[in-house]
């Protein structure tokens, strides 16, 4: 459909302004470019091609490239170029070849007519670059990569893009009157959170950099941030992400490490805040559902730590603050994402302080929603499905479109049909609830999980596991996937679990449950938590496993926990 062509001249004057007078498009036609040395690259649109490339001639970045490429099309149109634009820019930053000097000035996923046929088209470009070696890995293989899911150059979704420049906005109107103040982004799994918090601090920190006379295009999104006194603002302040997770926090600091302006050490745990001897003018905060109060942590040193914090900051260890209170004691504003429905143990957030975050953001209209789903891929309410299934709410499947969504009676069925699509498409995984004993913690011959003829382990490593070369012969746990996407994820429900057909009602199986720190009462704090009160934290769990695959997910509830199969048919299987 876009019957390209890609011409290749020297980015120098005089070879630009021949290439101009050549042809009348070549200065009144939409185009996409990139322009390129052995170690960086621009990516950029425009309709007048010569002219912008003349144009980044006096930029001191872009000067020192060498080599621009103009990518034509009797087809395109402003639309089309933006959104080609996008890809290639996300593309580049996911491969490493390039350092990509581009900013982070709002790409956005914005429809267009005939927008699934372009971009079917848009893989030819990509074959003639990948030909090239300007590319060196396809376009699957990308998109499975770390770098390209937790992007800062991600185009943002309608209400992302409305988050962030509410957030920006409010943040610079609270910096220049001196107020302190939160702010709370609430969205359910696969909405983007992580990718809103990754980039807002691109964002921040590429308007801190920017130069009074830097030529930035003003059709993008966030143009208007790089005028007038925002950089003054934003300058030298102090900016950190926070993820209580460590897998994920691991994973973002490769990002950070990959991404021009970011750095790997404005990665940060909740401990790492409560040391600091510098306070933050801004924490963001991934995930804030899943940081901690005070309750028994695992290892001395951890809870040696908690207590030295509490003191430090607030002169005696009480036992009602929170790391939640450690932020906001080292920080002037917080950005917090979060999901109450998220929180997976005892020790995290507790419902009650959750509750009123959100609801004093909301009455400060401070509080903002996420509500497009960028992670399932399904043409009806996937999300809205899986609670209703943990819940006995649900007696058939509706129709997913394209989304395989499938029940299985048997495992070694499951994992053949995972194996299958790891080799299609990559990143497919066993992922399971914390029903099987961690027998291979201190036996690695020992196996975790057996079930129907198939002996199994549990994860091996903790830290990004989901890309480890023996991931997928295991089996994830919560601790290894919250956060992260999958292509396929075969879900195993285990015996903590069960569902009575006679009541309709789902009940937590305390012996079943091998999570130590999952079901222990908080002595500390006088908690004492009741099967009802677990089986709340199990619900999550499952909901956060049940919401990691992008093309499908694959169910198994063995009939052996309950009594019963699922609450749903065999029958009902649109898949069977």
């Amino acid at each position: 459909m876009t019957n390209f062509r890609i011409e290749r001249i020297p980015f120098d004057g005089s070879a630009l302004e021949a290439w101009g007078s050549a042809d009348e498009r070549h200065s009144n036609w939409p185009v996409v470019y990139t322009i390129n040395d052995k170690k960086q690259i621009y990516v950029g649109e425009t309709t007048n091609p010569v002219r912008r490339l003349l144009q980044h001639k006096t930029n001191p970045e872009r000067s020192k490239l060498r080599r621009a490429r103009i990518i034509l099309s009797d087809t395109f149109n402003k639309s089309v170029c933006l959104d080609l634009e996008s890809h290639l820019i996300q593309y580049f930053h996911a491969d490493e070849q390039y350092q990509v000097q581009n900013k982070n000035l709002g790409l956005s996923d914005a429809d267009y007519y005939e927008r699934e046929k372009y971009r079917e088209s848009f893989q030819e470009i990509f074959d003639e670059l990948l030909k090239e070696g300007v590319l060196t890995r396809s376009i699957p293989d990308l998109e499975n990569t770390d770098l390209f899911k937790f992007s800062p150059f991600k185009a943002l979704t309608s209400d992302q893009a409305v988050a962030v420049d509410a957030i920006v906005n409010l943040l610079l109107a609270d910096l220049r009157n001196k107020d302190e103040a939160s702010i709370v982004v609430r969205g359910e799994p696969g909405t983007g959170k992580t990718v809103v918090a990754v980039y807002l601090m691109k964002l921040l920190m590429d308007v801190a950099k920017s130069k009074p006379d830097e030529l930035l295009d003003q059709n993008t999104m966030f143009a208007d941030l790089f005028e007038g006194d925002q950089r003054d603002v934003l300058k030298d302040l102090r900016i950190g992400l926070v993820v209580p997770q460590q897998s994920l926090r691991k994973t973002l600091e490769r990002v950070f490490r990959s991404t021009p302006g970011l750095q790997k050490g404005m990665i940060l745990s909740p401990y790492q805040v409560g040391n600091s001897p510098e306070p933050w003018d801004v924490l963001i905060v991934d995930e804030a559902h899943r940081l901690s109060q005070r309750a028994r942590m695992p290892g001395p040193a951890l809870n040696a730590g908690y207590k030295n914090i509490n003191i430090r900051l607030f002169g005696e260890d009480l036992d009602h603050y929170t790391q939640l209170d450690w932020i906001k004691a080292r920080s002037s504003h917080q950005v917090l994402l979060l999901d109450a429905l998220q929180s997976v143990r005892p020790s995290d957030l507790p419902a009650p302080l959750l509750e009123g975050t959100v609801a004093e953001a909301r009455k400060t209209d401070r509080l903002f929603h996420l509500h497009s789903q960028m992670r399932v891929k399904a043409d009806s309410d996937y999300v809205g499905f899986i609670d209703d299934l943990l819940r006995g709410k649900v007696t058939e499947i509706p129709d997913f479109g394209d989304y395989d969504f499938r029940i299985f009676d048997n495992l070694a069925d499951m994992r053949a049909e995972i194996l299958k699509k790891d080799k299609e498409v990559g990143l497919s995984r066993l992922v399971a609830g914390y029903a099987w004993e961690w027998k291979s913690k201190d036996d690695p011959e020992a196996f975790d999980i057996e079930l129907d003829g198939v002996q199994l382990r549990w994860n091996t490593t903790a830290t990004d596991w989901i890309n480890s070369p023996t991931s997928v012969d295991e089996v994830g746990s919560i601790h290894t996937v919250q956060g992260y996407d999958l292509n396929y994820a075969g879900v195993i429900i285990g015996g903590d679990l069960g569902y009575d057909r006679e009541t309709g009602h789902f009940f937590f199986n305390r012996d079943a449950y091998f999570d130590k720190r999952g079901k222990e009462n908080n002595a500390r704090l006088g908690i004492t938590y009741s099967d009802d009160d677990l089986l709340e934290y199990v619900r999550n769990i499952y909901r956060v496993l049940l919401t990691r695959g992008v093309r499908g997910t694959y169910l198994l509830w063995p009939r052996a926990w309950s009594g019963e199969h699922l609450p749903i048919t065999k029958e009902a299987n649109p898949s069977e």
